[in-house]
This record gives C-alpha cells, sequence and structure tokens, in this order.
C-alpha cells in the first residue's frame, strides 16, 4: 500500500512553518520550534503515534509564542487531513489515556469532518516549561479545526502542569495511531463521505 505523505508549508507575516509528516512511519523525528518545552511535546506525537515528522518553525514570538504554536496546530492538522485524503480504510475514530505519574489525560478522536474541540485541562500555573499554558489549548483548537476533526481532552486525575500536558501529549499520539490506521474497508461511515 502507497504510503501516506504530506509536505507542507505555512508562511504569515507572523510564522513560517514547513514540515514533512508520513503517517505510516516509525516514529522518527526532527523538530525544531525553537520552543525547548513544545519540541519536546511534538516529539511524543511523532514517536507514540508512530509518525515520521519533520518539522521547522520561527515566528515573531510577540508578545509570546502564540502565534507559533497555533500556526504548528494549524499545519500539522491540515497535513494529517491532506494525507488522509478520502480517509479511505481508516478507523476513523482514536483514543487514548497515558498515564504520566499522578497525571493521567484521556484523547478521544474524530476525523469526522467536523471540527470541535472539548478540553479541560485543570492547570494550575501561568507557565508550563518555557510557554503559557493557554497556548496548550490553541494548539488542539488548531488542529481540530484544520484537520476537521473532533477532538476531547480530558483530565482523568493529576496536578502537576507538566505531567498534565506531557500525558496530554502522549495519548494525543497515541489516539492519532488509532485513527489514522488502515483496516476497516471504504469510508467509516453511514453517510458515505467523511
Amino acid at each position: 500500500m502507497k504510503n501516506r505523505v504530506k509536505k507542507y508549508k505555512r508562511v504569515t507575516k507572523e510564522t513560517s512553518v514547513s514540515l514533512e509528516l508520513c503517517l505510516d512511519g516509525e516514529g522518527k523525528y526532527k523538530i525544531n520550534t525553537g520552543i525547548v518545552f513544545f519540541d519536546h511535546m511534538l516529539t511524543h506525537i511523532a514517536k507514540h503515534g508512530g509518525f515520521n515528522l519533520a518539522l521547522e518553525a520561527v515566528g515573531d514570538n510577540i508578545p509570546d509564542y502564540h502565534h507559533l504554536i497555533e500556526d504548528v496546530g494549524i499545519a500539522l492538522g491540515e497535513s494529517f487531513k491532506e494525507a488522509l485524503n478520502d480517509k479511505k480504510c481508516i478507523n476513523r475514530y482514536g483514543f487514548s489515556s497515558c498515564p504520566m505519574d499522578e497525571a493521567q489525560v484521556s484523547v478521544s478522536l474524530d476525523f469526522s469532518g467536523r471540527p470541535y474541540l472539548v478540553y479541560d485541562l485543570p492547570l494550575n500555573k501561568k507557565k508550563v516549561g518555557d510557554i503559557d499554558e493557554d497556548t496548550i489549548e490553541e494548539f488542539f483548537k488548531a488542529f481540530a479545526g484544520s484537520a476537521s476533526a473532533t477532538l476531547h481532552v480530558h483530565t482523568v486525575c493529576g496536578k502537576n502542569p507538566h505531567h498534565l500536558v506531557e500525558s496530554t501529549f502522549k495519548s494525543f499520539g497515541r489516539a492519532l495511531k488509532e485513527a489514522v490506521k488502515r483496516g476497516t474497508k471504504g469510508i467509516p461511515s453511514t453517510k458515505g463521505v467523511l
């Protein structure tokens, strides 16, 4: 079967994002956004999803990393959407809930064609790593919108912000892996289209 690969570039007055995504990869990655904590989280998507991901991004960083993190979410979401094409033979749905010490976050995903985000990560600090914690939600909102996916992020338990966010990204990678896996026949919808 043909590998599902997408090369993508997004350039605005605020950011420049280029990436290459292979859905049928081995979990190899080369990621550089200049944001140490964010890079660490993005590696979890590739590693735990089994995707090959090369990503380079730069942004204005004014007043913070909001624009860059959001645009990476948009670029990644659009790349998944385009790599999946008509979504024939994929599972469509994915779920994972990975523990990280005291924290556990569950992620449910549906490549439904209907963008929607439900997000309840109770972060209690202004920053996690070197980023403002509200940008985590913006990343997932941007991904759901540009991938035309329904995405639910729910806290099972936990209080350490780093652990909560890391559990989220690991769970997200594994949910993506399950959703894009080939295993059904035709379009996985009674409508016949997604």
